[in-house]
This record gives structure tokens, C-alpha cells and sequence, in this order.
């Protein structure tokens, strides 16, 4: 019999794997909404989806394994991160999907998140105030305006499987939807920005290296907090708070 793999277990969702069946539990059916939908329009690989019965989704397993995770080493080739790159540019081209993502918040929005944020980081004592004001002076440059591309708005470096140099498939499509392609470039190099040149590589063309790293900091300063809040540690070596440390 197979056993029961808890992957991510919060107070959102959960998500847990049993042989080569993910079974995805999530309080919120519009997120799953967004997945089944995203995953349907995605033109790169995606997991296949089994059956759905709410709360529940039921996905196939990837072959192949992730390139690595937030805090731990990179298992993936530079031409697995060059691949990657390029799977992340076709899904850029794509057709724009009808909604926002995670990628899309307006720069208002961001801007008014961001400053109570960096407040709560300094008054609660989380993080010191010259860590937290360097990183949301280097924020700034992602505020900016943006075209819209189809991102997949959660690109964790765990959420991409590969098989030798080949993308297999990206899972955990919630917070897909029209973005700024940057953010998703971001995220997937966040902690692991010594491959960035190769991720661009495949990309296929310029991009500003400064927004990127807006978007790091940006994204580890809003993630703190929750981290912390839902059992995770964001002060793990080489994780968010590491990423906003290297900045200064």
C-alpha cells in the first residue's frame, strides 16, 4: 500500500501525495478554478488533471524531478536552467488568460501593501529597520508599469520538474493569470540568482536585471510575515530573509 506524503499542509490548503497522485486540498474553490483553467490554456507541460471533486483536485505525478528549493542547493544543469527559461518564455507569449494573477497586483495596491508591510516587519521587531528600508528602497523599481504577459504568478524553483535538460512540467497554477513577466522571473530565481544568466539564456532576450531584483526583494518583504505565521521559516539559510540580506 502506498503511504501518504503530507508536501505543504496549512491552513489554506494542503497537499498530498499518494504513489503518482497528488491530491490537492484547498479551502478556497476559486483558486482551484484558476488552476484547472490556467493548466487547460498553459502552453508548456502541466501535470494531468485525474479528477476533481470539491474540496478536492486530483493531479498525475511529473516525471523527472524539481531543479531544487528555496534554501538548498540546485540539483538542475545550466542547460536545465537555460530550458527552463525558454519554457518560461512561451508561457510569456501565450495568449493573455481573462483575469489577473499573482503577478498582476496594480502598483497602487502594491505600493499601499508594501509600506504597511515594511511597517509591521520594523514595530513587531521581525526584521531591523535598516534591512527592511534598503530593501524597499530596491522595491521601487518594480513599481513601475508593466505589459501584460501570461504568468504563471508563483514560479517557485520547486514548482519546475525536469528530466535531464528537458521541462517535464510547472504545477501549482493558482495564482495564474496576466502579470508582469518579471515577477515570475523573479520568483524563480529567488535564492538562487547564480542562475539568472543561465534562465535568460533561454529566455531569449533582455530584460532589466534591476526590476528583477525589485521583484525579489519586493516579494520576500510580503512574505515574511505569512511565513512565519503558517509554520514556515523565512530565516532558514539561503531563504527569503537571506535574500534580503544580500541586497545590503
Amino acid at each position: 500500500m502506498d503511504e501518504v506524503e503530507v508536501v505543504v499542509a496549512h491552513s489554506e490548503r494542503a497537499t498530498l501525495r499518494v504513489g503518482d497522485v497528488f491530491l490537492k486540498v484547498d479551502a478556497d474553490q476559486a483558486r482551484i478554478d484558476v488552476e484547472v483553467d490556467a493548466m487547460s490554456l498553459a502552453p508548456v507541460p502541466t501535470p494531468e488533471v485525474l479528477w476533481r471533486k470539491p474540496p478536492v483536485l486530483a493531479i498525475a505525478a511529473l516525471p523527472g524531478t524539481t531543479l531544487g528549493r528555496l534554501g538548498g542547493p540546485s540539483t538542475g544543469s545550466p542547460a536545465a536552467w537555460s530550458a527552463a527559461g525558454a519554457a518560461i518564455r512561451k508561457l510569456h507569449d501565450a495568449p493573455l488568460p481573462a483575469r489577473p494573477g499573482g503577478a498582476g497586483r496594480s502598483i497602487d495596491e502594491l505600493t499601499a501593501e508594501l509600506d504597511v508591510e515594511c511597517e509591521l516587519l520594523v514595530t513587531n521587531g521581525v526584521l531591523p529597520v535598516d534591512l527592511v528600508t534598503r530593501n524597499r528602497q530596491i522595491a521601487e523599481a518594480a513599481l513601475r508599469p508593466w505589459t501584460p504577459a501570461f504568468t504563471h504568478g508563483d514560479l517557485q524553483i520547486a514548482h519546475v520538474f525536469v528530466d535531464g535538460d528537458e521541462v517535464t512540467g510547472i504545477i501549482d497554477w493558482s495564482e495564474a493569470g496576466q502579470g508582469d513577466a518579471l515577477y515570475d522571473l523573479a520568483t524563480f530565481t529567488l535564492g538562487h540568482e547564480e542562475h539568472l544568466d543561465d534562465v535568460i539564456a533561454g529566455y531569449g532576450t533582455d530584460v532589466d536585471l534591476d526590476v528583477i531584483r525589485a521583484w525579489s526583494s519586493l516579494r520576500s518583504l510580503l512574505i515574511v510575515r505569512w511565513l512565519i505565521e503558517h509554520g514556515f521559516d523565512p530565516f532558514a539559510p539561503g531563504c527569503e530573509v537571506d535574500v534580503l540580506r544580500s541586497r545590503m
